[in-house]
């Protein structure tokens, strides 16, 4: 029997995808099982869930894991390895397509991975790891208000929770600097986003110059646009011309300090997070990712 540094660790969310996941998980992994790769499966039961699974089985000695669920296993995988062990030996992260895609099956039949960053977020109460997005400001509030209230309608939900924020749009300062800067910046903003990678939600461009592989945090900003404007903007989103507004502005950074004394709402990778930020830093090419 071939030893866990051997094997892959696949960690399936059953509720992902509407519950898609739970039907669908069996037949895709039947057809890696086929190609001869080796896969010991389990469910998660609940978020965070995943979090302890990938720890326990970190220490077991795995050090490939798939992801059978979207985003959110891949962040809790990813956290359960990192969180508490920053000097974690490499792992291989894959993500198993539940729906038409092939490309993520055809990178693990090759064993094909490309080295990605990851962004650290520390906080006062600890650390978190991003692969892709974290997110302050109106991005962050439509995602708490779309899985507080309208998370059971899925992508409409999530629509329906821009439209509440527009109503209800805040445009705060988060307080910060970067990289060799002296002075905090105090302006105000509809949001600030640190990307890893090009995508959110999967059709967003919200960081069109992002490259999960460059070793740099990708930092876009959005001053404090107006409700009217901000609703003529929206379909940028998409294109990512949204930063050819005059209030958008994008560079690279490698380490940001926050000053924001009190928690905030902070998306990171799809999930919504209360957290009192202290720093963001990119770890270079941390883990291999199946692509």
């Amino acid at each position: 029997m071939a030893s866990p540094k051997d094997r892959f660790f696949a960690i399936v969310n059953p509720a992902a995808g509407g519950g898609k996941s739970a039907k669908l998980a069996g037949p895709a992994l039947a057809r890696l099982r086929a190609k001869r790769l080796h896969i010991d499966v389990i469910a998660s039961t609940g978020p965070g869930h995943a979090v302890q699974l990938a720890r326990e089985a970190y220490s077991q000695g795995y050090r490939r894991f798939l992801a059978v669920g979207g985003d959110g296993t891949a962040h809790e995988i990813l956290n359960g390895v990192f969180a508490r062990n920053p000097a974690a030996e490499r792992i291989a992260l894959g993500f198993l397509p539940l729906g038409t895609g092939n490309s993520f099956l055809d990178a693990l039949f090759a064993n094909r991975t490309r080295p990605v960053d990851l962004v650290r977020l520390t906080h006062a109460s600890g650390e978190i790891y991003s692969f892709n997005i974290l997110s302050v400001g109106f991005t962050a509030d439509v995602g708490a208000l779309s899985n507080r209230v309208f998370k059971p309608l899925g992508h409409l939900g999530y629509l329906f929770g821009v439209f509440v924020g527009l109503v209800q749009l805040k445009r705060r300062a988060f307080v910060l600097r970067s990289d060799d800067e002296t002075e905090w910046d105090t302006r105000r903003s509809l949001f600030l986003t640190f990307n890893n990678s090009k995508y959110t939600g999967g059709t967003m461009l919200i960081a069109p110059d992002a490259d999960p592989s460059d070793g740099f945090i990708e930092f876009v900003r959005w001053g404090p646009i107006g409700r009217f404007g901000l609703l003529r903007m929206l379909p940028r989103l998409y294109s990512g011309t949204h930063l050819n507004h005059p209030l958008a502005s994008r560079r690279s950074v490698k380490h940001v300090e926050f000053n924001i004394p009190v928690p905030v709402d902070v998306l990171i990778d799809g999930e919504i997070f209360s957290l009192e930020c202290k720093t963001l830093d990119i770890l270079p090419s941390a883990v291999d990712i199946y692509i």
